[in-house]
């Protein structure tokens, strides 16, 4: 048996969260993820067991109690691509399973991950009912949103909402005890995370692509990263990474993109994950670059997830150490 305080991951992808977890000394003890390619980038990186499949078919009595669960649940239902359709979307359904598995495990900690836009949603009706599905569990409820170029040293526009939960029959007055981290000054640059030598002829436009001329024209700085948005390039001011997305790799809608001496070209796949603050250790298996591209947008930036779950060890060693 472990003496440290162990983690189940649901929708772990392909383990931002867990690494995160990991880097702040918790021990993985079992992740679930559905996506099969996902599931092979997981399986390069981790050596715990990784339940493949789908988390709302899955025997709860057959998976070990933990002291933390996480969840960086479904996005779509909860976004703006998604057509804010939140629980009444099946996919919200998402929230309700993760419920069953707070009942059936009762974990220490709960530690879930949405998009900012879970704040606001229904009139701020959806958050009310997953404040309140914690708290009629005796869970404590806080919530803060959190942009990686601000907590994770990364020049990365990321807004996401971290939620964490205590079991107050475990741990007292965790509300008073329990904060978010504070802001990091980002002293990280996009020069710092890209590439600079040539990389695979693949990713760089060629001059006789119909949009080189407006990449040229457009993108004439070497200090950030573009966007092209289908029929036009966007610029991020702020020299750091706009938001990377799960279709990034797919047709030409917000395709990130940056001026080299080599040429115009997308961002790599190992650079979309150093944008989300993933080692170079990490593995990238041989997959399609499409799947590595949607991998990457899915996932969460691991600097930002150390940082909370760094504060979340700091109660629980202080509240209710392992012996």
């Amino acid at each position: 048996m472990s003496d440290k305080f162990t983690v189940g991951s649901l929708y772990a992808g392909i383990g931002g969260i867990c690494l995160g977890f990991k880097k702040s000394g918790f021990d993985l003890l079992w992740a679930n993820e559905y996506d099969k390619n996902a599931c092979i980038t997981y399986k390069e990186n981790f050596k715990h067991n990784l339940i493949e499949g789908d988390v709302l078919q899955l025997n709860l009595d057959g998976i070990p109690k933990i002291d933390v669960l996480t969840a960086g649940f479904p996005c779509q239902p909860f976004s703006v691509a998604g057509y804010r359709k939140g629980f009444d979307d099946n996919r919200g359904n998402h929230f309700f399973r993760i419920l069953d598995f707070v009942d059936t495990m009762r974990p220490t900690v709960v530690f879930l991950e949405n998009v900012k836009n879970l704040v606001n949603h229904d009139h701020g009706n959806t958050m009310k009912v997953i404040e309140k599905s914690l708290r009629d569990r005796k869970y404590s409820f806080q919530y803060k949103v959190l942009n990686t170029k601000d907590y994770g040293n990364i020049p990365h526009n990321r807004e996401r909402i971290f939620i964490v939960a205590f079991d107050t029959e475990k741990i007292e007055n965790a509300e008073a005890i329990f904060e978010f981290p504070k802001e990091d000054k980002l002293t990280k640059t996009i020069k710092d995370l890209v590439i600079n030598e040539k990389v695979e002829e693949d990713f760089y436009y060629k001059e006789d692509r119909y949009m080189f001329d407006m990449l040229q024209k457009e993108m004439t700085s070497d200090k950030t990263v573009y966007q092209f948005r289908r029929q036009y390039v966007r610029e991020n001011k702020s020299n750091v990474c706009p938001t990377l997305t799960a279709n990034m790799g797919t047709g030409g809608h917000n395709v990130p993109l940056i001026k080299t001496d080599f040429g115009f070209r997308k961002l790599t796949p190992r650079e979309c994950l150093r944008f989300q603050g993933f080692p170079d250790s990490f593995k990238i298996p041989k997959i399609a670059n499409s799947h590595l591209y949607k991998q990457a947008g899915n996932s969460v930036s691991v600097p930002v997830i150390e940082a909370v779950s760094k504060n979340i060890m700091k109660v629980l060693k202080s509240k209710s150490p392992k012996k």
